[in-house]
């Protein structure tokens, strides 16, 4: 009589166990058809398509640039203030953008998260990268412009600009997973985004300089703005294009390597603590939902 080969023994896992943010990693079919669907469909339908990626920079600088600019008369003293305004509204159109997205990422997935099981993670991540792609286009416009003016790309500038990218992308994911996850509990969170995105220019050097809120704010507060890792990415702009094309037109903020080291840190703290908060409230998602 003939024994049976013993079987290796099974690892079961619990229903829904993953490796966090990990688990995106192994489901890249999906997220890149969630990517060709948030990249294909955020134009679907217009007749400038992808062109509005850079008309709509286009006319939010040009309305800046004159209200601020000319009627409030900021630019007086500043020359080349176009190319200031505009190389800060570019990497923070990719902040508010990518929020907005990425907080209504779970609640727009609904019957897709309510069918199957699958890393929930996959829908901010995805929203945050097509918001990316999309953020592309602005990047190569700045390039070009400031290439007008005289800008040439260096290592320094270089490092500067993929900094300031990795910095907001980090940050907004953080954020994201945050405001997705309990925007399915509470719909007031998209409000509260909304807020937020309101207020971010306003919060950040994009349409005057550190220099006119420096000697205003406490010195506490001060140093906090300047650590807000939106903050750093846009001076770290400011620094790769507009002091490279003007230097010493507006001086770099000080101790500008320790700020953006903790706007790193900040940035990484943002995304373990959306990733844990995220974890914590998914496993009601499909019954909320």
């Amino acid at each position: 009589m003939s024994h049976a080969t013993p079987q290796p023994a099974v690892r079961y896992q619990s229903p829904g166990a993953s490796r966090w943010l990990l688990d995106v990693f192994s489901y890249r079919q999906l997220l890149g058809l969630l990517l060709k669907k948030g990249t294909s469909t955020r134009y679907y339908g217009t007749f400038l398509g992808w062109a509005w990626s850079y008309v709509r920079p286009a006319l939010q600088f040009g309305m800046y640039y004159f209200v601020i600019g000319e009627v409030f008369g900021m630019r007086r003293g500043m020359e080349l203030f176009a190319l200031y305004i505009f190389s800060g509204i570019v990497i923070l159109n990719f902040f508010r953008d990518a929020l907005g997205s990425s907080t209504n990422s779970i609640t727009g997935n609904g019957t897709l998260i309510k069918k199957i099981y699958l890393p929930r993670e996959l829908f901010p991540v995805a929203s945050v990268a097509s918001t990316f792609i999309h953020f592309l286009p602005q990047v190569i416009l700045l390039v070009v412009i400031s290439a007008i003016f005289g800008w040439r790309p260096s290592w320094i500038n270089l490092l500067y600009v993929f900094t300031a990218i990795a910095i907001v992308f980090v940050f907004v994911l953080g954020l994201g997973l945050f405001f997705s996850a309990v925007n399915v509990v509470f719909r007031d969170a998209k409000n509260i985004v909304g807020v937020m995105a309101m207020f971010s220019m306003w919060t950040s050097p994009v349409i005057y300089s550190h220099e006119m809120i420096r000697d205003v704010l406490p010195a506490w507060i001060y140093n906090l703005y300047m650590v807000n890792p939106v903050t750093v990415s846009v001076e770290l702009f400011h620094s790769a294009f507009y002091r490279e094309v003007m230097p010493g037109q507006v001086s770099a903020p000080d101790y500008m390597l320790t700020n953006t080291l903790a706007g790193i840190g900040m940035a990484i703290g943002t995304l373990l603590l959306g990733q844990v908060v995220f974890r914590r409230l998914e496993g009601d998602f499909a019954q909320d939902l």
